[in-house]
């Protein structure tokens, strides 16, 4: 199978899954190794995640731009080349200030290998850090008209940021998604909410998949499925997970001069899941 083939073969796939009864969970990955453990573990998708890279640069996330698009691409790629999973890529706001910068980030985003991608509403602009509906939907627009033009079908997320920025507006929120939906996205996230209500009252108020990121540790997956999620992502929760043991484990050394952390047996099998030769 040449290279469209199989990248169309994992379009089919991802968009299978949000055609089929039940939600699934893509976890996110932040480079080639934690793409494997993620794959090996049964996963059906993985998602790329931009605090994660942000994390692994050593920069903040956060809308600060302090990750490039090619940075971005980058690492889409290596995950991408890594598993035969489909992947999406958290495309931020497209890196992109016009409607035809955002329609080139989805063009390289899928010649890096993945099958999906998303686009925020917000802009970067700390004075008006969400773009007005009738701007951030022609953007929207111009994403779908580009992924519209692939040779496979590219899987779109319309993200509303509200509640990231702070702006705690559900029906706004809502207002925003069913404009992206009516735009043409496939898919329709706002992360930051963290009710259960507010969970069912957006997947209600679409005909979208719904994508909800678990911000509350009491939900699970079973119930943001009843509440109406087709699609359950983690964002930055297993990268933030990595990194806070490798800080407890040089907190044991630094602090108390012991090597206890050595001991967890799934850092070894974490290891026996990476591939012996390239």
């Amino acid at each position: 199978m040449n290279s469209i083939e199989a990248q169309t073969a994992r379009a089919v796939a991802f968009r299978e899954l949000h055609e089929a009864a039940d939600a699934f969970v893509i976890p996110n990955p932040w480079d080639a190794g934690s793409a494997k453990i993620l794959a090996r573990l049964g996963f059906k998708a993985l998602a790329t995640t931009s605090s994660g890279l942000a994390a692994s640069l050593g920069v903040r996330d956060g809308g600060l731009a302090l990750v490039t698009r090619e940075e971005t691409l980058a690492n889409a790629a290596a995950i991408a080349a890594a598993t035969e999973l489909p992947v999406s890529t958290d495309l931020e706001n497209c890196y992109a200030e016009t409607p035809d910068g955002v329609g080139e980030t989805i063009r390289l985003a899928a010649a890096a290998g993945v099958v999906g991608g998303s686009i925020e509403d917000a802009s970067g602009n700390v004075s008006q850090p969400i773009y007005p509906l009738d701007v951030a939907v022609e953007r929207v627009k111009a994403a779908v008209a580009a992924a519209g033009e692939l040779p496979f079908p590219f899987t779109l997320t319309a993200r509303s940021e509200n509640f990231l920025h702070g702006i705690t507006d559900l029906d706004d929120t809502i207002a925003r998604l069913r404009a992206f939906e009516a735009a043409g996205a496939d898919v329709l996230y706002c992360p930051g909410i963290t009710d259960i209500d507010q969970v069912r009252a957006v997947c209600s108020a679409v005909d979208k998949p719904v994508n909800v990121l678990p911000l509350n540790p009491a939900w699970t997956v079973e119930q943001l499925a009843e509440a109406g999620a087709k699609r359950i992502s983690l964002g930055s929760a297993l990268s933030s997970a990595a990194y806070g043991a490798a800080l407890s484990g040089a907190r044991e050394v630094a602090e108390k001069g012991s090597f206890g952390f050595t001991a967890d047996p799934a850092a070894r099998e974490a290891g026996a899941m990476m591939d012996t030769e390239r």
